[in-house]
């Protein structure tokens, strides 16, 4: 009967640690590394590619919605990783069969396309002429608002003695960290 239970027990722990191991989305694969910096060229016209970052604009019209981004490197999982600072791998259009509601898919969300890339758009930025990539998205997802990061805050002491803390501490006149 224990034999039993333990059987249960580790099968139960095996499924849950494996369970927690691999996260899967609509937009998870493998994709060839082609930017959208690298498809200013024209070279990657028609191949399948994964890209992902900041929205701009959301344009709905009369069959699609297309969707300016400013693009971001992306984890394994498909989601941008805005934590390497200020790095972008530049500007592209995606363009997306049906209605995208431009309150839901506003300025500064995270999302991530996969589709075909079609060609060069050119469009101003200021008085600047962009080469922008266009995509012809077959799949949208929309990452869901990360919570915000916690204020970690030093607390500091002044004077001196002896007590105990997260560690012993002593005798120091002055200040000190905890």
């Amino acid at each position: 009967m224990c034999r039993n239970y333990i059987l249960l027990f580790s099968t139960a722990i095996s499924a849950a640690l494996m369970g927690g191991c691999a996260t899967v989305t609509p937009v998870s694969g493998t994709f060839p590394d082609i930017s959208p910096l690298a498809a200013q060229s024209g070279t990657a016209q028609g191949r399948q590619v994964r890209w992902g970052g900041k929205l701009i604009e959301t344009h709905p019209e009369a069959r699609e919605t297309c969707f300016t981004v400013l693009g971001e490197p992306l984890r394994r999982d498909g989601r941008p990783e805005p934590e390497r600072g200020e790095a972008h791998i530049g500007r592209f259009l995606a363009c997306a069969p049906g209605f995208y509601d431009p309150m839901l898919y506003r300025s500064g969300r995270e999302i991530t396309f996969i589709g075909r890339v079609e060609g060069i758009a050119h469009r101003k930025i200021g008085q600047f002429n962009y080469a922008y990539p266009t995509l012809a998205a077959s799949t949208v997802y929309l990452w869901p608002i990360r919570p915000p990061r916690p204020q970690i805050r030093e607390r500091v002491y002044m004077g001196g003695g002896w007590g105990w803390g997260p560690g012993w501490w002593g005798y120091y006149p002055g200040w000190w960290w905890y």
